[in-house]
């Protein structure tokens, strides 16, 4: 039997409960499924109902009997109710099983009928409560869910816990969740098993908030709006969905800096306490909500001379956190600072903001706060703000810039200079750094309303592309509005060049057209003498060179670093410094590369500049996944796509070297998933570019997972979208040795020489010795395949040592394993000892399991290929069948394409087809046909 009382949830918010609470819920359940017990708990409004819920659901259909019950703080004070809701609808069932008194003590109880009480027949009550659950659970399991448990009136919190604590094995499991404000939740566990586990529900991540407003239809706000809404709730759900709501249902948005508005919904939780405050207080309180970092020396010098007391007035009442060991004033939760402040009366917030425009010991702050303080335009305070922008600029903070920018234009006068757009377009410039894209995309549409100026229009244009990120086929009708505007000025028109550069990479997938834009932009830029432009323009004109394998690379890289320098360019992830390291990577010259990518994401963070940082984070990580760190490359990766999908910078991009990460040393599903979560993103955008990248890292997790073929189908693809963008640098993508290695697997060994063949010749053309030595290692598993042992064993040994050298320690560890493999064929001792401590070394726990199951399967039958028959030559073609049929004759190349009145060329491209067809490697190998067919 399930009693089901009035606990049905909305189908829309049970998906409420993923969000952020994947681990807790996964480990919650795991223990209700070991028969064991849970007792969530935290602050108000942190989702523990939500979780509660989605759990009982989860479970009921394992328990026999659910019994429920949800308390309030109203009724907490009447006696037994909680017990009346649990087992008020199986009173009948139990009652005719329990001895007499017991059964009176029970009913009395429940029913409020008969003289019993807990106080008067205490005993037999509690031995009642015992008694039902065991005769419920004779039946089959039981569980008890109770919702609020701090309201449960304390005769039958006292009940429960007695029966909890002498459950032992009977099948009855409790679920509970209480509210806990900051004091232990062990007292609670009073009414629990012994064995129940604690679960603690703590703040959402700003990414976790953003997905619950999305989840919940608020999915139209800006990032910035997103930030200030998680930084208000203090990431709680409950505190988010109200702010949510309550910017939803405004018809005005709040502009960059103003506060939040604070629904009434929320402002009833703290105001009830505020109004114990004294007037004098409450105004300290105020100054303290307005001020950034305040403290009590701050307040003493805003002109509130009772700080101290009135500060321990708010402690004492739970308004402020105690911090005994520091200066700091600090709010016990954002919130009340925020409704504090939103019902203030406007004068008294600018007096806030006058007293502190004066006290403050910073430049900055004083600026933002003469500001708040002003009404109107005002050229002084403008200019102040402005002033105060470029200070936070200079100081690493894109984003406080960006929101003092736009309080200058807001007190710019018509008629300044500069004017009040100019400084918005700054802002939006700021704010493109920052990573607050949405904001900076606003800012640029709205001047675009306006300015008839083509050096702002065209500027404001250079903001919207920006904010398209990788989807620049969205803002394909920017293009022509922006070069029309720029007219023949060369230094505008380099701007806009240089966008088409990209354009050109991004979404036709062309290097050799992206090549020419970005030289013509550094042209025009030069003949504009705009030096930032010209050095941007000739990097992105490098690192296409670098990734088309350009013999121009190493000289545009010099042109790129040559003197002088933009300081902004230099540690720009499109800048010189990225293109060089990027030539460093692909030239096996790792700790240059690591040197080099260490000191542009130093310098990225103390600039503020958060899209170089998300970049080069990632170019960090996968230079340590080179050298076989791939522990700390894992790391990196997590937070470069932490830190990508806050800013919504990025994240295809970090979610595809995560997915190389995690398939190297996390977990293999996980990377699965990253994988084809990139591959999302780059066909959404349109981004070939990244597309191949992230199929080349879902080949690779397919190969770590054991499907070969899904490999050889994402490798393939890879293959082709890389031909036609005209990527012949094998360095690269590095997925030619994963997908020789996935065809040799799947039988098709042809193929993979085939794939080896082609990719070896680019390789010695640009010298990539790493990658040389990959090739080699899937070489040596083609002819192992073919049966050549000793061969392959030969080259298998090179090859690790070669890359030993290099050194690609997760390269050497996977080749040193592919040569225990072979050698356990083999008669005599052998072992994956060395394979094992390279790929512990490496932290490579994917690779570690495969050596583990491996030694444990035992020695392997050769992987050798069928030796081919004349009967696969039926399987040719017309063309395939004369040509393989002249080669038996020994006739050459020439010869043959005399006969048959074709070119060599065609003859060369015949065979290669026959060769892979046949699965052999050459000519060779077809006289040894005709040898078997001659032989009697």
């Amino acid at each position: 039997m399930t009693v089901r009382r009035d606990f049905q949830e909305p189908a829309r918010n049970r998906s409420d409960l993923v969000i952020g609470r994947e681990e807790l819920f996964t480990a919650a359940r795991e223990q209700l499924g070991r028969g064991g017990s849970v007792l969530l708990h935290g602050p108000a409004g942190i989702g523990k109902s939500t979780v509660l819920r989605a759990l009982a659901a989860d479970y009921a259909g394992t328990a026999r009997t659910v019994l429920r019950c949800s308390a309030t703080e109203s009724e907490s004070h009447l006696p037994f109710l909680a017990l009346a809701d649990l087992f008020g609808l199986v009173l009948d069932e139990v009652s005719g099983k329990l001895p007499p008194a017991q059964r009176t003590a029970l009913e009395s109880a429940l029913t409020g009928r008969g003289e019993s009480t807990l106080q008067r027949d205490g005993l037999a009550l509690r031995l009642a409560v015992l008694s039902a659950l065991r005769v419920l659970a004779a039946d089959g399991p039981v569980l008890l869910v109770a919702d609020d448990l701090q309201w449960l009136d304390s005769a039958s919190a006292e009940l429960l816990g007695f029966a909890a604590r002498r459950l032992g094995d009977i099948p009855v499991q409790l679920l509970y969740a209480v509210r806990t404000e900051g004091e232990e939740y062990d007292r609670h566990l009073g009414a629990c098993p012994p064995d129940t586990l604690a679960v603690r529900l703590g703040p959402l991540s700003r990414t976790q908030v953003s997905a619950l407003l999305d989840h919940r239809g608020y999915a139209g706000l800006s990032r910035s709006t997103v930030r200030d809404i998680h930084r208000t709730s203090g990431g709680n759900p409950l505190f988010a969905l109200e702010l949510g709501r309550a910017l939803a249902e405004s018809p005005a948005r709040p502009r960059p800096g103003d506060p939040l508005p604070v629904p009434t919904s929320l402002r009833a939780l703290v105001l009830s306490r505020l109004e114990m405050l004294s007037d004098e207080a409450r105004r300290t309180l105020l100054v303290a909500s307005a001020g950034a970092r305040p403290t009590l020396a701050l307040l003493h010098a805003a002109g509130r001379d009772n700080a101290e007391a009135e500060t321990a007035q708010a402690a004492g009442l739970g308004l402020l956190a105690t911090e005994p060991e520091g200066p700091a004033v600090r709010f016990a939760h954002p919130l009340i600072s925020a409704a504090l402040y939103a019902e203030a009366p406007a004068q008294e917030r600018r007096a806030a903001h006058a007293a502190l425009s004066t006290a403050a010991s910073d430049p900055i702050e004083r600026a933002r706060h003469l500001a708040l303080a002003t009404t109107g335009t005002d050229p002084d305070v403008a200019d102040r703000l402005a002033e105060a922008a470029a200070l936070a600029r200079d100081r690493g903070a894109p984003s406080v810039a960006a929101s003092l920018g736009l309080l200058a234009a807001r007190h710019t006068p018509a008629g300044h200079s500069p004017d009040a757009d100019e400084r918005r377009l700054t802002a939006a410039e700021d704010a493109i750094t920052a990573g607050e894209v949405d904001l900076a995309r606003d800012i640029a549409r709205d001047v675009l309303t306006r300015v008839t100026v083509p050096a702002e229009r065209v500027r404001a244009w250079m903001v919207v592309i920006e904010a398209a990120g990788q989807a620049l086929a969205d803002v394909d009708a920017v293009f022509p509005q922006a070069l029309a505007d720029a007219g023949d000025d060369p230094r505008l028109l380099s701007l806009v060049h240089y966008q088409l550069a990209w354009r050109g990479l991004v979404v036709e997938g062309d290097f050799a057209e992206a090549r020419q834009e970005a030289a013509h932009a550094a042209e025009l830029a030069a003949r504009g003498e705009d030096r930032r432009t010209e050095l941007m323009a000739l990097s992105f004109q490098a690192s296409v060179e670098t990734l088309m394998g350009h013999p121009d690379a190493p000289a545009t890289i010099k042109r790129a670093l040559k003197e002088p320098q933009d300081p902004y360019v230099a540690c720009h992830h499109n800048g010189a410094g990225s293109a060089r390291f990027r030539w460093l990577l692909m030239s096996d010259r790792l700790p240059e590369a690591r040197a080099t990518i260490t000191t542009l994401l130093r310098e990225a963070r103390r600039r503020g500049m958060v899209e170089s940082e998300v970049h080069f984070l990632r170019c960090l990580a996968d230079t340590e996944l080179r050298f076989g760190h791939c522990g700390r490359a894992l790391d990196l990766a997590h937070e470069s796509l932490r830190l990508a999908r806050d800013s919504g910078i990025g994240e295809g991009a970090s979610a595809m070297l995560t997915s190389l990460a995690e398939a190297s040393a996390g977990d293999v599903d996980r990377a699965l998933a990253l994988a084809r979560e990139a591959a999302d993103h780059a066909e959404v955008d349109g981004d070939q570019m990244y597309l191949s990248r992230a199929l080349a890292a879902l080949g690779y997790a397919q190969l770590v997972a054991g499907d070969a073929a899904g490999a050889v189908r994402s490798l393939r693809r890879v293959r082709e979208l890389e031909f036609g963008l005209g990527i012949t640098d094998p360095a690269r993508g590095r997925w030619q040795g994963d997908l020789a290695e996935a065809l040799v697997r799947i039988g098709e060994p042809g193929e993979a020489q085939d794939v080896i063949d082609v990719t070896r010749v680019h390789a010695l053309r640009l010298g990539r010795e790493s990658v040389l030595a990959v090739l080699d290692r899937a070489e040596a598993l083609v002819r192992a395949a073919r049966g050549q042992q000793e061969a392959a064993l030969a080259q298998l040994t090179s090859a690790q040592d070669r890359l030993a050298g290099l050194g690609y320690g997760l390269e050497e560890a996977r080749a040193a394993f592919a040569l225990a493999r072979l050698r356990t064929r083999r008669p005599g001792p052998a072992s994956y000892d060395e394979a094992a401590r390279l790929f512990r070394r490496c932290r490579a726990l994917p690779w570690l399991r495969q050596v583990d199951e491996a030694a444990a399967a035992g020695p392997a039958e050769p992987a050798v290929a069928p030796a081919p028959t004349l009967d696969a030559l039926e399987g040719l073609a017309s063309m395939e069948r004369q040509v393989a049929a002249l080669v038996m004759e020994g006739a050459t190349n020439r010869e043959i394409a005399a006969r048959l009145f074709i070119s060599v060329k065609t003859v060369e491209a015949t065979l290669t087809r026959v060769y892979r067809k046949l699965g052999i490697r050459s000519r060779v190998d077809i006289v040894r046909l005709a040898a078997g067919r001659h032989a009697p």
